[in-house]
């Protein structure tokens, strides 16, 4: 009964986050139009940002349904590393983007060109209510990946917002520098979340430790036990920045009979259980007995 729900929950996350997909691609492409017709570069960093939400959406979304497959020979931890994979090509799209954007609106600080102004206020209006649809969407979704997500359109809502004030007031006053200057502060902001998540993510593909604090807090776990004189060979690495998998070689202090050896493998499980681990491997070495990995 467990499984049934859970894998039910799992097409209905796969259902929500593919109407986001599709209305954040389908906006993006209108959105890269209306920027050219509209000479906004304002819209066209705006642009940049959907297209690295749809990268993002698109890679939840077809994530969502690799996580569904069994592990293989292959990929024996299953496919939760091609998140990784997915946050780095995100990242570099969107650097190529943004350093492009950059070039394009640092020049026209010293010469400003008016924007068509009308189809700023158009697109604007189209943008607060597309993203906003596609947050209703997703906000009705518990999963990790539906919440980080909808902070995303979130952001893009209040970014449709700044837009459409812009807009409004070059209406009224003739300042088209405000366009711009509302580009290169949207172009910084993608860049600053993006370099710290390439950052993140270029570590966990060196199997970094994903948490310091924690790997103290295990090594004390392990060698709280009265049977163990020591640990090595320890490591903690994550699979996607979610899940994370820990080994260790845990060195007894004499040998012991093996309803000890069960009593301490119970121990182990049941301190490992806050951690949340979805794979934990420990070689138990008996006294005096040499490390088959030195």
């Amino acid at each position: 009964m467990h499984n049934h729900n859970h894998s039910h929950s799992d097409n209905s996350a796969s259902k929500r986050i593919g109407w986001a997909f599709f209305l954040n691609v389908v906006f993006t492409i209108i959105e890269f139009i209306g920027g050219w017709l509209t000479n906004s570069t304002a819209i066209m960093a705006d642009a940049v940002h959907d297209l690295g939400d749809s990268l993002s959406i698109g890679t939840a979304w077809g994530l969502n349904k690799l996580s569904e497959k069994e592990a293989t020979n292959t990929f024996s931890y299953g496919y939760r590393r091609f998140s990784l994979l997915g946050a780095l090509i995100n990242g570099l799209v969107l650097t190529t983007g943004s350093i492009w954007i950059l070039f394009e609106a640092i020049p026209r600080l010293s010469a400003p060109e008016m924007p068509q102004v009308e189809g700023m206020l158009l697109l604007s209006i189209f943008g607060i209510a597309v993203n906003g649809f596609a947050a209703y969407k997703l906000s009705e979704g518990n999963s990790l990946n539906e919440r980080i997500l909808n902070w995303h359109l979130l952001e893009d809502v209040l970014g449709w917002v700044a837009v459409l004030i812009v807009s409004i007031v070059l209406m009224f006053k003739p300042w088209p520098i405000l366009d711009p200057i509302l580009s290169i502060g949207f172009t910084l902001f993608i860049l600053f979340n993006v370099v710290r998540n390439l950052k993140e993510t270029l570590l966990l593909f060196l199997q970094a430790t994903p948490d310091a604090k924690q790997m103290e807090e295990v090594r004390k776990v392990l060698k709280s036990n009265s049977y163990v004189a020591d640990i090595h060979h320890f490591h903690i690495w994550s699979l996607d920045g979610e899940h994370s998998v820990m080994t260790a070689h845990v060195e007894l202090k004499q040998d012991v009979s093996v309803s000890q050896l069960r009593t301490l493998k119970d121990e182990f499980r049941q301190g490992l259980d806050e951690f949340d681990f979805v794979h934990t491997t420990i070689e138990i070495e008996f006294a005096n007995e040499d490390c088959r990995d030195e």
